[in-house]
């Protein structure tokens, strides 16, 4: 992992992070730090409702991430590679999709003074997909609290993702389209994906691996 000794991977819900988490911690002898969503009290309420509870849900994961991201450079981020299943800035993907404008305002004075304490990552991997592809992957995974997850918000979600990448520019990127491979259930998919990741260069790399399959 010269050169790559931080990676995130980042993407929208179901597309897969945590999967290529633990796959590359293992095969790159990496630690593997995962986003504890599941401790945010409000999520559930907020599917269910996101016009009443968004701001809290917003709030709780900007200082959870937070939290985690300080106890990871005080720790042992410079004497262990590592992994993370999530970029601390694209919080404010979320923030703007969902919270009202006096929310809005509020949310972005803490961001502000949040964001420039945390570390940059040597390498973020964008993991894209289709709507009907992440509704599909949702659908798989049957976690109550996604179940009936509206398609108008995944959809939008997805263009907004979408959007923040294209004009990403803090740190190397690698966008990877996973329409077409599955690297939880094959070995080929995960070695040249891989394969892709050691070799990356600078700035923003695109790998697409059904072009290379026709």
């Amino acid at each position: 992992m010269e050169g790559n000794r931080y990676i995130v991977i980042e993407g929208v819900l179901g597309v897969g992070k945590t999967s290529l988490g633990e796959r590359l911690s293992k095969e790159l002898g990496a630690r593997l730090v995962l986003e504890a969503s599941d401790e945010n009290p409000f999520l559930e309420k907020f599917y269910q409702d996101m016009g009443s509870y968004a701001f809290q849900v917003q709030i709780f994961f900007l200082l959870n991430r937070y939290r985690q991201q300080q106890e990871l450079a005080q720790g042992d981020l410079f004497q262990r590679n590592l992994i993370c299943d999530y970029l601390f800035a694209k919080d404010r993907i979320f923030a703007y999709l969902t919270l009202q404008e006096n929310e809005l305002n509020l949310y972005e004075r803490l961001c502000g003074f949040l964001r420039d304490k945390i570390l940059k990552p040597d390498l973020v991997i964008y993991l894209q997909a289709s709507t009907e592809v992440l509704l599909q992957r949702l659908s798989v995974r049957g976690r109550p609290c996604e179940k009936g997850m509206d398609r108008e918000y995944i959809e939008r979600l997805n263009q907004a993702y979408n959007h923040y990448f294209f004009h990403y520019q803090e740190t190397p990127l690698l966008v990877v389209n996973t329409n077409d491979i599955d690297f939880v259930r094959s070995r080929q998919d995960l070695q040249d994906l891989i394969k892709h990741i050691q070799s990356r260069g600078k700035g923003t790399q695109y790998y697409n691996p059904a072009g290379f399959k026709q």
